[in-house]
């Protein structure tokens, strides 16, 4: 890039970074380099000065200066990439098993839950690093285009190119993917179908992110919930279709009506585990199906599904829920 260039945040993109932001738009700008940009004011963010730890708010504009890079001395030896330890390069390796649909721009892969979709303090196996065993012979490297939270499995979205990454971000921030989750809940959603427009904000604290219902200072966050199954008055499976992209949403938002998402202890505390039942203790959450316009247009639509994970499977097989329902409970819903 050689000139001064203005991207805006984009909504999905809130409460990340500026240096996350920076490497998923721009993953050729070295840490350092972003460093002396930064020092020297040449990236601003709405035209203030900011470090690498601030934090961006949808909408916000980010002044992005020439992009050249320092050379090196011809002398100096390139700069080798990090190594990954043996353990995270099995785990690369075995995303190419993950990949649930593939094209010239675009990747879906099924992400395990447990695996982080991007670095943080302390963080030293993420998703991003990994992206590049997932080239397939590409000349340029995946892109992340949206995010699942650790804990949650299921269909995430890649981009093969910068162009792919530009439109799918558009449709992301213009709401034209329609994401469907699964989960298990303990309790059962009244009614059966509903919504919760409820308002969310970052609170800080020491046990890391956390997210909060304030409807003075929060930001809009609204989901569709619908029952599938229930046993009894004890738990349901129960699919969600999140309007808004807010930071944990679906598990501030059933946490808030009194029906936690099963293992969810951060948000649902005693009341998230099924005392005496032979289930795992890990988040029941399973980004289930994802449907979106292909970057390329036309009448072409990327529909991907993920099959449940294995600890979901199991809890699925003890409460003797369906795990292989097709339908969208949601058809109905502008």
């Amino acid at each position: 890039m050689s000139a001064v260039e203005t991207r805006n945040v984009a909504p999905d993109e809130a409460d990340i970074r500026l240096d996350r932001w920076f490497k998923r738009h721009f993953p050729e700008v070295g840490h350092g380099h972003l460093q002396k940009l930064l020092r020297t004011g040449q990236v601003r963010v709405d035209g203030k000065r900011a470090d690498a730890s601030t934090r961006l708010a949808a909408g916000q504009a980010i002044r992005i200066p020439p992009l050249t890079a320092p050379t090196p001395s011809p002398d100096s030896p390139p700069k080798p990439k990090p190594a990954l330890s043996a353990a995270a390069k099995r785990e690369a390796e075995a995303l190419v098993g993950r990949v649930l649909y593939r094209d010239d721009d675009v990747i879906a892969i099924d992400k395990p839950a447990g695996l982080a979709v991007q670095g943080g303090t302390g963080m030293t196996k993420h998703l991003d690093a990994m992206l590049d065993s997932l080239r397939f012979g590409s000349a340029e490297r995946p892109r992340l285009v949206h995010r699942l939270d650790k804990d949650t499995s299921g269909v995430l979205l890649l981009a093969r190119n910068a162009f792919a990454a530009t439109r799918l971000a558009e449709s992301f921030r213009g709401r034209d993917a329609r994401k469907i989750y699964w989960a298990a809940t303990v309790g059962v959603p009244r009614p059966f179908q509903g919504k919760i427009d409820l308002a969310l904000a970052k609170e800080g604290g020491p046990h890391g992110e956390r997210v909060a219902a304030n409807e003075e200072d929060g930001k809009r966050a609204l989901t569709y919930f619908s029952v599938l199954e229930n046993l009894g008055k004890t738990a349901a499976f129960v699919a969600l279709w999140p309007r808004t992209g807010r930071t944990h949403q679906l598990r501030v938002h059933m946490a808030a009506i009194g029906t936690p998402i099963l293992g969810d202890g951060k948000y649902g505390g005693a009341e998230a585990f099924l005392p005496g039942a032979e289930v795992p203790k890990k988040l029941h959450l399973h980004a289930r199906r994802l449907i979106l316009p292909h970057p390329r247009g036309g009448h072409r639509t990327i529909d991907v599904t993920a099959p449940i994970p294995e600890h979901m499977a199991a809890t699925w097989r003890y409460l003797g829920f369906s795990a292989n329902l097709r339908e969208d409970p949601f058809a109905e819903v502008e």
